[in-house]
């Protein structure tokens, strides 16, 4: 029997750290649902002393996601803990996962600490979270940068404070993977108590070694590995989660090692991430890119069309791709539309299937075939709406080249009926102008893009934004077969998202949010 690696996955917080990345309440906690049908081991939930927001966060996912453990950050000390503890206590299995830095770097310059202060500290923060809860994780900061026989000194000591996991992160992802593995080796030869607790990893991607590092680590003895979906995160990222389980997966023969993970909600978890956060898979990404399973070669072509496996290691099929298969069309009833809502991982109240119902037959109209992707861009429009203070009721654009651009813009704003018209350089900079304009506005575009969701010249336009005011930066989303109306939806998208996260600060400032101080 071999050897289960469990699957801590921080994709809502050390993914949420990628800039730009903020998740809102409603999409953290419909990523988690996902994670939970993904069959992850740990959900690490957020920085409960971080922010009223992420309190929040972490609450309420801890309170209503089931099936799974819950985990939340915190500093070695006792405001961080006690936030954390209060933000978990209501979940099914609470984790306090609590961190120091190891490294004479980071004690010397970043804490102002002695080693043996930091021992010190260490030993009586995990004894103090272990008050609330058995199940206590301690993360060692720059591990892999720090003298090993210190980390083995306080690893010792903090298993005998109550620490059930130990966590050994390549912080800044200096390590080579021979290098890291020989460090995880060592721990296990040299900690008297490792076999009382869970080793784990926690690798950056900073010289694109974060997945070969963990496997090392794997071979070493590591049974816990911290990553996220689409290897978000940071910097250059975490290590990916699809590509070490299929690395697991598929090279059994080498790695006898298994993980719970469900493979076939592997892509659907990487689109949601990706829709959530605005950040777009490279098309050449392992596992879960565009283009991780196409071929282009004649000689591929012809040796996968004559036997998969000649080119093709992994099965499309065991990650949940789909090839877009045409199912729905303009007769299609709400029945075929919720059953394929629900393939595609999406449980819809009445109201919202309704609000998809008018969407799909709305595109239907104007689209002869309808995708799976069709559909997923507008579930995701629909399912994780905001409250819209903004809404587009109609536009028209003229431009050329031999023309002014300019777009007529007709909206609601909080309700009340607006119009007006613009120019501007092109019609997209004319409609972001008018409608800046109509709701009085005022934040900065840092980028635009627009691709095509699927293919043929009827396919639906998703445009990306991402906007910045008052030190907030949101993506904003939009979907139309008119790019033009896509461009001002997704405009709009950020806009209400602006709103929406200034009006939730001002609600916790006037005292609606939690306590944690």
């Amino acid at each position: 029997m071999s050897d289960k690696i469990y699957i801590f996955d921080t994709t809502l917080r050390d993914g949420e750290q990628s800039p730009g990345a903020s998740m809102n309440l409603q999409e953290k906690l419909r990523l988690a649902h996902q994670l939970v049908r993904l069959r992850v081991d740990v959900i690490e939930a957020g920085f409960p002393v971080a922010s009223p927001g992420d309190f929040e966060c972490v609450k309420t996912i801890a309170d209503q996601v089931r099936d799974v453990e819950v985990a939340g950050l915190a500093r070695c000390n006792e405001k961080d803990i006690d936030a954390a503890w209060e933000a978990l206590k209501g979940g099914e299995q609470p984790r306090i996962h609590t961190f120091l830095a190891t490294s004479d770097i980071h004690l010397r310059h970043k804490l102002r600490m002695s080693r043996e202060q930091m021992l010190e500290r260490a030993v009586a923060m995990v004894r103090y979270a272990a008050r609330y809860t058995s199940n206590v994780e301690f993360s060692a900061e720059d591990a892999s940068r720090s003298d090993l026989d210190f980390v083995c000194e306080v690893f010792e000591a903090v298993i005998q404070a109550g620490a059930r996991v130990l966590n050994f992160p390549d912080t800044t992802g200096y390590a080579l993977p021979d290098e890291f593995g020989e460090k995880i080796r060592y721990l296990v030869e040299h900690i008297p108590s490792i076999d009382k607790v869970i080793l784990s990893v926690h690798c950056h991607n900073d010289l694109g070694l974060a997945v070969a590092n963990s496997l090392a680590a794997i071979a070493k003895g590591a049974r816990q590995v911290e990553c996220t979906v689409n290897g978000l995160g940071e910097r250059a990222g975490n290590t990916a989660m699809e590509e070490l389980v299929m690395a697991l997966r598929t090279r059994a023969d080498r790695a006898p090692f298994h993980t719970d993970i469900a493979t076939e909600q592997i892509y659907p978890a990487s689109k949601l991430v990706s829709s959530i956060t605005g950040i777009h898979v490279q098309p050449n990404k392992a596992i879960v890119g565009a283009n991780a399973f196409a071929h282009e070669s004649g000689i591929h072509q012809d040796g996968v069309l004559k036997e998969r496996t000649t080119y093709e290691i992994m099965n499309p099929a065991d990650i949940g791709l789909t090839k877009g298969n045409i199912v729905l069309g303009k007769h299609s009833g709400r029945h075929a539309l919720k059953r394929k809502s629900e393939e595609l991982g999406y449980s819809l109240s009445d109201d919202q299937l309704n609000r998809v119902f008018a969407r799909f037959k709305k595109l239907a109209d104007v689209k002869k075939e309808i995708f799976d992707e069709d559909v997923e861009a507008i579930l995701m429009d629909e399912v994780l709406r905001i409250p819209e203070a903004y809404q587009l009721l109609s536009i028209g654009v003229m431009s050329g080249s031999n023309s002014l651009p300019t777009a007529a813009v007709r909206m609601l704003v909080d309700g009340e009926e607006k119009n007006g018209a613009a120019l501007g350089v092109g019609p997209i900079d004319a409609t972001f102008r008018i409608i800046a304009e109509l709701t009085g506005t005022t934040s900065k575009l840092l980028y635009f893009s627009v691709s095509s969701i699927t293919g043929g010249t009827d396919a639906q336009g998703d445009v990306l934004v991402r906007l910045e005011d008052n030190g907030r930066v949101v993506i904003g989303q939009g979907t139309d077969p008119d790019i033009i109306t896509a461009a001002a939806k997704a405009y709009l998208n950020g806009l209400n998202r602006l709103r929406y996260l200034a009006s939730e600060e001002e609600r916790r400032r006037e005292g609606a949010g939690p306590a944690i101080s």
